[in-house]
């Protein structure tokens, strides 16, 4: 397996710490309002590269923090009168929900909370001054930056262009531009801790190196996140992490590239900025998820309503596909392979070979949902009510396990939109009829199978829940 790493800038044989095991760190979320669709990007990137990670047979710690003390949570707090535990505990429900309808393994995966390490923190804070790293100013600790090593080697600049180009908070008290915060001074009604340089809080960067740090060890296998989070957060994560342990952090850094909204980049102030639940309302989740893997996630996308219209339609195919394969296994024959269906369990491993590659080839996984909808259009042709069981069963057990893998088809007992239509037909029927009881059943049992139906001037419309 090969991952393209940032810090080389190339793509590199993938070898664990610890031979068998991977641990991987994903930059999470911070808890101060919904997460939007260029959020869940590395949330579905990271997860499927999770899940092969475990299909290959690997036993994986998987990390998604979340950021519950900061400056917009303490800001949204105060706009809402209340607290920043409050604001931060419903965004994080929030947060669950949405991974759920985005099919993310959330049972295993591990969200620390930054307020929950702060001793953590502290101590490793106090490591930093120790060496020389880190100053104390009023009750204000920064990192010098001077004191790490190769400074830049993640986000490949150097620390005069930096120094001139960044846009970095403007204070007196720092030796240099450059230099962060490792622990702020707590304002006048702000939450606070204790701490050796008096009553604050932790500032961003530190809380993501103490928490791999503490769950992962010195030195983690895979850490991940979005690419406009190479400088200046993960840039100094390295900083301070590398400067208390000496001892390499990440040994492969993975960054996904940002997404487009209708061609242009996502933003409020355009009104293109669609949060997880924006989209849930018009669209099921799971095309959201097919979406974000139909193109490598190095590459930019573009996100627009026509284009979840075709995902929808692309993945309907799919289970249409898984329907025709359930379908076949009750007709099929149970008897052994003959000669011709050997060769076709032949192309059946073919696609699951190629799918593999693809995916041991940096996460390709628009390569891999090629494979997927070729092993799909294989069976719709070459399977029939003749065929033998073990032949069909190995077609339908390839799909499934291949699709798991992507985080796909897991519905269960799906409704497709051909029995939708007819449905909606039968009912248009009985109301013109005047058999308003039927149309009614027939509403109701599509509500069950989560399907919501709305009469309109231009006809029925119909929306999965």
């Amino acid at each position: 397996m090969k991952l393209y790493n940032t810090l080389t800038r190339k793509k590199e044989e993938f070898i664990p710490v610890v031979d068998g095991q991977v641990s991987i760190y994903t930059c999470g979320p911070t808890v101060y309002n919904y997460i939007h669709v260029g959020n869940a990007r590395p949330m579905v990137v990271f997860d499927t590269l999770r899940r092969f990670f475990l299909y290959k047979g690997y036993n994986v710690r998987y990390i998604v923090n979340f950021t519950d003390i900061d400056d917009k949570i303490i800001n949204k707090a105060n706009e809402e009168n209340t607290t920043f535990k409050d604001i931060a505990e419903r965004y994080i429900e929030a947060f669950k929900e949405d991974a759920n309808g985005l099919n993310i393994y959330e049972e295993k995966t591990i969200h620390p909370r930054a307020t929950e390490f702060i001793q953590q923190m502290i101590e490793f804070i106090e490591g930093l001054i120790e060496k020389g790293a880190a100053y104390n100013v009023d009750g204000n600790v920064y990192f010098n930056i001077e004191s790490a090593k190769d400074y830049g080697k993640l986000s490949k600049k150097n620390i005069e262009d930096l120094v001139s180009g960044a846009r970095v908070e403007v204070s007196e008290e720092k030796n240099n531009p450059m230099d962060f915060a490792l622990w702020k001074k707590a304002k006048p009604g702000e939450p606070y801790w204790e701490s050796p340089w008096g009553k604050g809080r932790p500032g961003w960067h530190i809380e993501c190196s103490v928490m791999s740090r503490t769950l992962l060890g010195d030195t983690i296998d895979i850490h991940a996140g979005g690419e406009d989070l190479q400088f200046p957060h993960h840039e100094n994560e390295i900083a301070q992490s590398e400067t208390l342990t000496e001892k390499p952090f990440a040994n492969y850094w993975l960054h996904n590239a940002m997404l487009n909204v209708d061609n242009q980049k996502m933003s409020k102030s355009l009104g293109n900025f669609f949060t997880v639940k924006d989209i849930a309302k018009e669209f099921d989740l799971e095309a959201l998820r097919f979406f974000l893997l139909s193109a490598h996630y190095r590459s930019q996308i573009n996100f627009s309503r026509e284009v979840m219209e075709q995902m929808s339609n692309a993945l309907e195919r799919l289970y249409n596909g898984k329907k025709n394969l359930e379908y076949l296994l009750e007709k099929a024959e149970d008897r052994e392979l003959n000669e011709a269906e050997n060769n076709l369990l032949n192309d059946i491993e073919k696609f699951e070979k190629e799918f593999i590659e693809s995916m041991d080839d940096d996460l390709n996984t628009a390569d891999a949902i090629a494979s997927i909808f070729e092993l799909v259009k294989f069976s719709n042709s070459n399977l029939n009510g003749k065929s033998s069981k073990k032949l069909v069963q190995k077609s339908y057990d390839a799909l499934l396990e291949l699709s798991n893998v992507l985080g796909l088809l897991n519905k269960k007992d799906e409704i497709l939109e051909d029995e939708i239509l007819d449905l909606i037909e039968k009912r248009t029927m009985a109301r013109k009829n005047k058999d308003f009881k039927l149309a009614d059943e027939i509403r109701d049992t599509l509500k069950e199978k989560g399907i919501i139906l709305e009469d309109t001037q231009e006809g029925v419309k119909w929306k999965r829940i």
